[in-house]
């Protein structure tokens, strides 16, 4: 479960991590009032669930009310890679010296907790892997240990702090905690940075949850029931949908999560890109089909979409039908290509080729086909 960052703000301030005052708003007028109470200047910071909002225009700073009034009615019109905005952070302007980069993950391959830092921060981290990998650091955490004195104190010298380096550690701790006590795939501090006064800041929050441990957590209940949840993605995840959006130009609507990750990867080795996750799960219909055709056409780099269906609960001609009913609702020019084997698959892809959608008789042969369409 990916959080906003004001959501991922207000559970790190529970665990003693600080940031910036802030208030999140949901139309102009309230924007402005935030910045009545928090003073000037303000950074009008547009909530969606992808990242890219800075480059895509959607984080801006103000420092009258007339400029809030402006730089919010933009924001609130804006869409950032298919996500329209509905939800913005109005947070206090903070001066600060330093920027580090900071993040805890699990990592799949040491089975493991893993600290990555960098003390150059506020930049894509993939940028800086690519130009400058010798400045990005990965540090192991054992499980059992968690964060030890040794360990925090190893991270803050790899980040160069001679002085404040006590306050730097408590920090890392903290993080570690909320790491841990949220069940939690991903934190994400970016900046994370130092004040004048030598005060360290979360200036920006990314947190990735694992839903399998939120019965855990009753007190997370708000983040399902929050009035900036995507009212479409809480649709899908009421139909068994697993859905995450990815920065491609091929769609894809696939059952099964082993054959929807082979997709990906067959797009990939085409030289193509998937523009996102999508399993619509064993037992498909015609309304998963649509919602998923919905989720995939919200982002505009999609240039073509992709199903694959193999069919053993899961009837063929059913899902070729919420396709057809899907295409016309839509009203989607953006091409089709269609491969489904098993229960009914015959009567499928006679239904899909009445309507003008390609269909292929292999996996191999749909992404070469798709792929190829778009290279042309």
């Amino acid at each position: 479960m990916k959080l906003h960052e004001y959501q991922a703000h207000k559970l790190l301030r529970d665990f003693g991590v600080p940031s910036p005052e802030g208030e999140v708003v949901f139309d102009v007028s309230s924007a402005v009032e935030a910045y009545n109470r928090l003073g000037s200047p303000v950074v009008l910071k547009a909530q969606v669930l992808c990242g890219g909002r800075g480059k895509a225009g959607g984080v801006r700073l103000a420092k009258t009310a007339e400029e809030v009034e402006r730089a919010a009615a933009a924001l609130f019109s804006l869409q950032i890679k298919g996500f329209m905005v509905e939800a913005l952070l109005i947070q206090k302007a903070v001066d600060f010296d330093e920027e580090i980069f900071f993040s805890l993950s699990m990592d799949r391959s040491s089975k493991c907790p893993c600290v990555i830092v960098s003390p150059h921060g506020g930049v894509d981290i993939e940028t800086l892997a690519l130009e400058k990998p010798e400045s990005i650091y990965r540090i192991p955490i054992d499980p059992i240990e968690g964060i030890t004195p040794q360990k925090s104190l190893e991270i803050a010298e790899i980040l160069a702090y001679s002085d404040g380096i006590q306050g730097l550690r408590d920090l890392i701790n903290k993080l570690y905690s909320a790491f841990v006590g949220l069940d939690a795939l991903l934190i994400e501090i970016n900046p994370l940075v130092r004040t004048p006064r030598g005060d360290f800041l979360a200036l920006d929050a990314k947190i990735i949850l694992d839903e399998n441990g939120l019965y855990r957590h009753p007190q997370l209940d708000f983040l399902t029931k929050d009035r900036c949840d995507d009212p479409l993605l809480a649709r899908a995840k009421e139909l068994g949908i697993s859905f995450l959006p990815l920065q491609g130009e091929i769609g894809c609507i696939v059952n099964g999560a082993g054959l929807a990750m082979a997709t990906m990867d067959a797009i990939l080795a085409r030289g193509a890109s998937p523009a996102n996750f999508l399993d619509v799960g064993g037992s498909s219909n015609m309304t998963k089909i649509e919602v998923g055709f919905e989720l995939i056409l919200r982002n505009a780099n999609v240039k073509a979409i992709i199903i694959n269906i193999f069919g053993g609960i899961t009837r063929c001609d059913e899902i070729a039908r919420g396709v057809i009913i899907a295409k016309k609702k839509l009203n989607t020019s953006v091409p089709i290509f269609a491969r489904m084997k098993g229960t009914n698959s015959e009567s499928a892809l006679k239904i899909l080729s009445s309507a003008d959608i390609v269909t292929s008789e292999t996996m191999d042969e749909l992404i070469e086909t798709a792929t190829s369409f778009l290279m042309a």
